[in-house]
C-alpha cells in the first residue's frame, strides 16, 4: 500500500466522521483545519484508522501526530 492509497482511504474516513464530502486533505493538514476536530472526534478518528487498516497504535504514537503527513507515515510503517 503506497501513500496516494493511504490517503485516499483516511480522506473517506475523514468525510464520513466529520459528515463532510467537500473535506480535502494534504499532508500538512492538522485538527485546526478541520471543523469539528477535537479530542473527542481525535479518538474515533484513531480508532477508525486502526479498524481501516487493522494496526494498532499505541497511545504515544497518536499524540505525537502532528498533521495528516505523519498519520500516512505511521500507517505505512505498521504496515511493514
Amino acid at each position: 500500500m503506497n501513500q496516494t492509497e493511504i490517503m485516499e482511504k483516511i480522506t473517506t474516513i475523514f468525510r464520513n466522521l466529520f459528515n463532510n464530502k467537500n473535506i480535502i486533505l494534504s499532508y500538512a493538514t492538522t485538527a485546526k483545519d478541520i471543523h469539528g476536530w477535537d479530542s473527542f472526534n481525535h479518538i474515533n478518528l484513531m480508532m477508525m484508522v486502526e479498524e481501516e487498516f487493522n494496526i494498532r497504535m499505541r497511545n504515544s504514537e497518536i499524540t505525537h501526530l502532528k498533521n495528516v503527513g505523519e498519520l500516512v507515515e505511521l500507517i505505512m510503517a505498521k504496515k511493514r
